[in-house]
């Protein structure tokens, strides 16, 4: 762990948690850039850089029990959602220096990828109270993501796009890390049921069950352009199996827009959901794997103060 700063600075301002592997490199460039920003705007910060997701976590706790009331995390959708995960209960505010390979989260917010705009944000001070999507699991310490979340595909392209395609910009990552993944993917039975709800449960064989609270995820995807991360509400997607030519036909809207269309594809709006699998099956959240099926995801409504333009 390297720190930049005083404790004093901490508790007097903030504290900045930045992930170096996040985003495509030049990350002291960046880091140069974020302190030259807040040195501008007279803003009092501190910079934590954490090895591993463990020491983050550690170094979040260390901060809020010194006094610290703004959290900052500079990385990608992961490293917002360990940040989130330690603040939620305590009387503080987070933000987000998007620099990550996937930002949907901050998109969700219009907080740009711009470090001179996303410092800005921090400075005028302007908070909104946002949801937390909660994966209870049975350690007694529930998972928790901010953006999307889903099983099927998008988990197995999570090894490519961690590994293969970690440098590549964030939709063209996960699409290529699709696309990789398709090979040997039967897609997952899944069954579906939305307790407190009038909807009718689901049984199909799917391609991709997405369950998100902001419009996108994977790097710009607009799988729920409805969806807003104050609204006590999941958005639901599933796409059903198809076939490998059908789903390489989708890929140019997808890589250009980030929309998908498909009559395939079954939506729905709840705020608590259950899912199982036939197979066992991961879920995943953020880009980070959560916890194994059958896992009900549901709202924490406005649980969470977050820094936005």
């Amino acid at each position: 762990m390297i720190k930049s700063g005083s404790d004093t600075d901490a508790i007097a301002g903030a504290t900045i948690f930045a992930n170096p592997a996040a985003g495509r490199g030049n990350f002291q460039r960046k880091i140069a850039a974020v302190r030259d920003e807040f040195a501008r705007w007279n803003y009092c910060a501190s910079i934590v850089e954490t090895g591993s997701a463990e020491e983050l976590r550690s170094a979040v706790r260390s901060a809020i029990e010194a006094g610290c009331k703004t959290i900052i995390a500079m990385g990608g959708d992961g490293t917002v959602q360990l940040v989130a995960r330690q603040a939620i209960g305590f009387q503080v505010q987070i933000a987000v220096i998007p620099t990550g390979g996937g930002n949907d989260f901050a998109a969700a917010l219009g907080i740009s990828t711009n470090i001179e705009k996303a410092v800005e944000v921090i400075a005028h001070g302007k908070t909104r109270l946002v949801d937390v999507v909660r994966v209870p699991n049975a350690t007694g310490v529930d998972a928790i993501y901010l953006g999307g979340g889903g099983a099927g595909l998008d988990v197995e392209a999570l090894r490519y796009a961690s590994g293969k395609f970690a440098k590549w910009p964030g939709r063209v990552r996960y699409l290529a890390s699709a696309i990789a993944g398709l090979r040997g993917f039967r897609g997952v039975q899944v069954n579906l049921e939305f307790p407190e709800s009038s909807l009718p449960n689901i049984a199909a064989k799917a391609l991709l069950v997405a369950i998100l609270n902001s419009p996108s995820f994977g790097g710009g995807m607009r799988l729920a352009p409805e969806a807003r991360v104050d609204d006590g509400m999941l958005d639901f997607v599933m796409i059903e199996m198809l076939k490998k030519r059908e789903v390489l036909a989708l890929i140019p809207r997808l890589l250009i827009k980030g929309e998908l269309k498909t009559k395939r594809m079954v939506r729905a709006r709840a705020a608590n959901i259950k899912l199982s699998t036939a197979a066992d099956s991961w879920f995943q959240g953020d880009g980070e794997l959560l916890g194994r099926t059958p896992v009900e995801i549901n709202i924490l409504p406005r649980a969470l103060r977050v820094l936005v333009p």
